[in-house]
């Protein structure tokens, strides 16, 4: 299916073959189960999704891409013209999710599906490499701030395949990488207050250089952070997510 991409889209379609069929391995999308694709394009990962589940839902921002998917899959796909980053994903059943996602709107539509999680299975994206060593990092690296903590607050994360540039057309300037997560049924260390938590991480990581209890000043002493058994002469990207419920907890 050929189609001029788009760059107000952030459009790159998939060409390379091999990549794709590793996609389609570590996705391993069953017959009836519910793949909700988010961004079709080109139908690269759409044609074997089907293939493999007889049926999905694509959710396509692109109107001129809608009749000619509609062409081809006819009824074997549910299309859904919206953009994905203001869509209710409450209104479909338990789903898988998946998508080649636009680099420009990766981390906001990860946080938005964050809201979702009860009604998602796992998931599998491709996103910019950055992007996906910045989610899967553990503390006391120099990726680990508040992405890492907030995704892996809510999933278990993994990165799953590299991707080079070339198997896009157009090629962007950066690998991508395919990054696997699935949702917790609850998460390992509950805090009471996601806002909170969001708070923190924020104030803790505006300036990553900082120590905590300088960074947190606004917030809490360096007295209560030792009294939570964390040492407050720490930089944030050495605690663990533990710690930082700790710290969202103790301002409840």
């Amino acid at each position: 299916m050929k189609h001029q991409a788009r760059k107000r889209f952030g459009q790159n379609f998939l060409i390379d073959q091999s990549i794709i069929e590793g996609i389609i391995q570590c996705i391993r999308p069953e017959s009836g189960e519910n793949i909700v694709e988010i961004g079709p394009g080109c139908a690269a990962l759409t044609k074997p999704l089907i293939e493999a589940s007889g049926h999905i839902s694509a959710i396509e921002l692109d109107r001129d891409l809608i009749p000619k998917l509609k062409n081809e899959f006819g009824d074997k796909i549910n299309l859904i013209e919206a953009d994905a980053l203001k869509f209710d994903f409450s209104s479909l059943k338990k789903m898988r999710l998946v998508g080649n996602l636009p680099y420009n709107i990766s981390t906001p539509l990860l946080f938005h599906l964050m809201d979702y999680l009860a009604f998602i299975q796992d998931m599998h994206f491709m996103l910019q490499k950055e992007v996906v060593e910045r989610i899967v990092a553990s503390p006391g690296n120099k990726d680990y701030g508040r992405l890492s903590v907030m995704i892996q607050y809510f999933c278990q994360v993994e990165a799953v395949l590299e991707v080079p540039p070339e198997a896009f057309d157009p090629a962007p300037k950066v690998d991508s990488m395919v990054i696997r997560l699935i949702p917790y049924q609850s998460p390992p260390h509950p805090v009471k207050d996601i806002k909170l938590l969001e708070k923190v991480l924020q104030q803790a990581f505006n300036q990553r250089r900082k120590t905590l209890s300088n960074a947190l000043k606004e917030l809490i002493s360096s007295e209560q952070i030792k009294r939570l058994g964390i040492d407050p002469s720490l930089r944030p990207e050495h605690l663990s997510i533990a710690d930082f419920v700790a710290l969202a907890n103790s301002l409840t």
